[in-house]
């Protein structure tokens, strides 16, 4: 079984947050870990359900906020909704993802958990007016 970090950097490489999630396989796809992360931080904010949801894509109905997004009042969100999104974002390059010194391409790679147990997810910002 693998433990892996999921890390969130910027595109300086400057980390923002990280969390783990131990008892893996040690082989998974780039789209099982994508979900994966989504359904772990969705659960952490559905415990303790508030107007501020600091995750890898911004749910429906969310606007962007600073190291986050915010509701206009505090809600749960539906994770496979979330999933979608990340998988969308992912394909539309809204963020890219590097296990270990290598950047994946595509939502079926495999990802070797134990040579690569360490997953940076950077987020891309679109330019205003570019």
């Amino acid at each position: 079984m693998a433990t892996v970090r999921f890390r969130d950097e910027t595109a300086t490489g400057k980390p923002v947050t990280e969390f783990e999630v131990a008892g893996l396989p040690a082989r998974m796809t780039v789209r099982e870990l994508i979900r994966l992360r989504v359904r772990e931080e969705v659960a952490r904010h559905n415990a303790r359900p508030s107007d501020r949801f600091n995750g890898l894509v911004r749910p429906d109905g969310a606007e962007a906020d600073l190291n986050g997004y915010r509701f206009r009042e505090p809600r749960r969100i539906d994770w496979e909704r979330q999933a979608e999104i990340a998988e969308r974002a992912f394909l539309s390059n809204g963020f890219f993802v590097l296990a270990g010194d290598h950047q994946v391409e595509e939502l079926d790679e495999v990802v070797d958990l134990t040579a690569d147990p360490d997953l940076a997810f950077i987020k891309l910002v679109a330019l205003v007016g570019g």
